[in-house]
């Protein structure tokens, strides 16, 4: 049984609370996730597009999607409507859920007609009928990067989700009194995940869309007595401008941090503060291509081994190979991070002919993340295939000097191309001295490095750091 076709065994057990304190059992998520699913046309697997906030509506939809066998694409409900309408071209969705206001008039979607309302949200049926059969192992597709302007995404099936699910709720001991607050967006596979994860318990879900920064997310937390929070380091970063260590927070077990490389000191930070105050504080590394996560640091490793990210979760498996794909066995040896569980997705999606493709990886994911592991079996990641450049004939990791200049107190991204380091940097007159450091560490000629001030970087809406997009109008 998967997790969301189980859902009926919790019966009268609060599934969530919304963002106006209202709760709603299991039993009547049940009930209007199954009515959902009955306004949807059963000659053929379908294809909806959700319009996801942190709320009731969209939860009921997703179930409604899974529980029926159907198919959807999750997007943020604020998506720009040009974006949304390019992809609605790219896909062809046979079904538009979202916010009543959001799906009057889009263009590439040609409404037939209304089929179901649910408290704000309205489902509108496409007249444009598709020839797609569409995979019958396929269940959901998601956003590589958490942005929404590529049509790239990736495509999961049911078991992707519900063993992922599974994997988690035993990585982090979650159990049925436990209470997350929603701190990251639905769309994004890390909070979704969150959100899978607490399902399979019967676990209460406050749903928020509220912002860390503000005093109504806190209220929100200790009113309905959250036990948990999840970010990304972007968050970890905010947490720490706003001076979380000294919110009373009487009810917080458990944080969780991945989507990035939480930079070291940082991470040290609230390892210490998670220690002092009992909170269990798990470190993971995932990817959305693995249905958002891939191992974790248990908590007693990571006053020591803060830079690690863990093991390999449950049921899964984790392999470094070398540039000539050959596993590495012994510890300290850098190579490219291979997992192999059955979280893995099916493949990728750019067109709605993909959406008929079988599963392309059969189980088995190369990450393109470059990592080592120690004496212990301990992962560490050190940087991305891609996160390399060549300097002067030199091969060199971009992760590297930006964790090092992070480690020196600097507000620092790296980018660049071959025979120019180029760095980003948020502190304002600072430029000189960031270069002088560069150059004396890693020993460079000046002409090979230079240094921009920017207002800030760019992040996507789950929080992660665009790398690309920052560093384009810098190259260019």
């Amino acid at each position: 049984m998967n997790f969301y076709t189980d859902l009926e065994k919790f019966a009268d057990r609060y599934c969530v609370i919304d963002p106006q304190g209202i709760p709603y059992t299991y039993q009547k998520l049940v009930e209007e996730s199954d009515n959902f699913a009955s306004r949807l046309q059963c000659n053929k697997k379908v294809l909806a597009f959700i319009l996801c906030s942190n709320n009731i509506e969209s939860i009921v939809a997703y179930l409604g999607i899974l529980r029926s066998q159907n198919a959807a694409i999750l997007l943020p409900s604020d998506i720009d409507e040009k974006l949304l309408s390019n992809l609605i071209k790219v896909y062809r969705p046979d079904y538009l859920w979202g916010p009543k206001e959001k799906t009057r008039e889009i263009e590439n979607f040609e409404i037939e007609e209304t089929c179901h309302i649910f408290k704000n949200y309205r489902l509108q049926h496409s007249t444009v009928e598709n020839n797609i059969i569409i995979n019958s192992k396929l269940a959901l597709l998601i956003s590589t990067s958490g942005t929404t302007g590529s049509p790239k995404m990736v495509r999961l099936s049911g078991n992707n989700l519900e063993s992922n699910a599974a994997s988690i709720v035993d990585s982090l001991k979650i159990e049925a009194e436990d209470r997350p607050v929603t701190s990251l967006p639905m769309h994004y596979s890390y909070g979704l995940s969150v959100i899978n994860s607490h399902l399979k318990v019967g676990a209460t879900i406050l749903l928020t869309n509220d912002s860390v920064v503000t005093r109504s997310f806190w209220d929100f937390f200790n009113k309905y007595k959250a036990t948990s929070f999840s970010g990304v380091p972007y968050t970890y970063q905010i947490l720490k401008n706003i001076r979380f260590y000294k919110m009373s927070l009487p009810g917080l077990k458990t944080i969780t941090q991945a989507g990035g490389r939480l930079a070291p000191k940082l991470a040290l930070e609230f390892v210490k503060y998670s220690h002092e105050r009992g909170i269990d504080f798990y470190i993971m590394y995932g990817q959305t291509e693995a249905t958002a996560r891939i191992s974790c640091l248990p908590p007693k490793y990571n006053l020591i081994k803060y830079k690690s990210v863990g093991f390999a979760i449950n049921h899964g498996e984790i392999e470094l190979i070398d540039s000539d794909s050959k596993p590495i066995t012994k510890p300290g040896i850098d190579g490219e991070l291979v997992y192999k569980g059955p979280n893995v997705m099916l493949g990728y999606a750019e067109h709605e002919k993909d959406l008929e493709k079988d599963d392309d990886l059969k189980g088995v994911l190369k990450t393109g993340d470059i990592a080592h592991f120690d004496d212990e079996g301990l992962i560490y990641i050190t940087g991305r295939k891609k996160r390399f450049i060549k300097v002067f004939g030199d091969r060199i990791n971009l992760d590297e000097i930006e964790s090092y200049l992070q480690y020196k107190g600097y507000a620092c991204l790296c980018g660049g191309k071959d025979n120019l380091l180029s760095i980003a940097t948020t502190q304002t007159g600072m430029a000189r001295e960031i270069k002088n450091i560069v150059v004396k560490k890693y020993k460079f000629h000046h002409s090979a490095v230079k240094v921009h001030e920017v207002q800030e970087f760019l992040k996507s809406s789950s929080g992660k750091t665009q790398y690309e997009q920052t560093f384009e109008r810098l190259l260019n």
